[in-house]
Parts: C-alpha cells; structure tokens; sequence
C-alpha cells in the first residue's frame, strides 16, 4: 500500500493507538520517522522507541512504546493531541522569529530545519527557521 503522507500516517497511528489505550504502535520507519520519534521521548510524550527489522528483508520497522500515566482505571495517556500542519499539498514554512507556540508554552511544535529536525524552542535557540512537521501537546 503506498502512502502519499508518511508523516501524517505516523501521526493517525500514534493517535489511534492512544485513543485505544494501546501499550505500543508499529509502523514502517523512515529517518524522519525515527527523528520524530526521538524528539518526542526527549520531550517525555512517549516512554521508548526502537527500530526493528521488517518482514520483508531490508525494511525497518518503527516500534514506539506509548507513555500513559495514573493507575489502570484512572489511566490518562500523555498524548493528548497530534496536529499535522505541513503537507505534501501545502508546505507550511516559518522564519526564526514566527515559529509557534503550542498551548502557551505545554505542547511543542517539531520542526525540519537545516541543522535537522529539533523542537520550536530549539530552533528558537539555534536562531533557525523551517518547516513546520506537526504539533504535539
């Protein structure tokens, strides 16, 4: 099945597995994938990630262990939203001074910059622009 947003794919997967209350979500890896990935446990949204290989020789495989938190019956996931902004049909683009804040400061919006993918507050840092991948509160 070929996939025309792979990002966003990886975004509906996450979030359909936090809706079910899943431990974990597998998907295929791709660099950018597993960047996203490690921001993400950087940032404390999900608890492990690690690449494994695929069923069909050559081919990784994503898996990302999902971070919930309180006891069983009172378990709230840590995910409580993903937002795609950037797309293959619209290219969604920020200079070093617009880069958005996502809830006032609580979610963080990933970025693919020249110096790699960091957070909003990182390339803040770094003095660097990109485009915006997605937002993640």
């Amino acid at each position: 099945m070929s996939v025309t947003d792979p990002i966003s794919d990886m975004l509906t997967r996450i979030r359909n597995a936090v809706m079910s209350g899943h431990p974990s979500v597998a998907m295929p890896s791709s660099k950018i994938k597993a960047e996203i990935a490690r921001i993400m446990q950087e940032e404390g949204y999900i608890t492990d990630y690690d690449l494994v290989d695929g069923k069909v020789i050559g081919s990784k495989t994503l898996r990302i262990q999902l971070k919930y938190v309180g006891e069983r019956r009172e378990r709230q996931p840590v995910i409580t939203g993903l937002e795609r902004i950037s797309r293959p049909g619209r290219r969604v683009y920020t200079g070093k001074q617009e880069i958005p804040y996502v809830l006032y400061g609580m979610g963080i919006a990933i970025l693919s910059t020249p110096k790699g993918v960091m957070t909003g507050q990182r390339a803040r840092q770094l003095g660097v622009g990109g485009e915006v991948l997605c937002k993640v509160w």
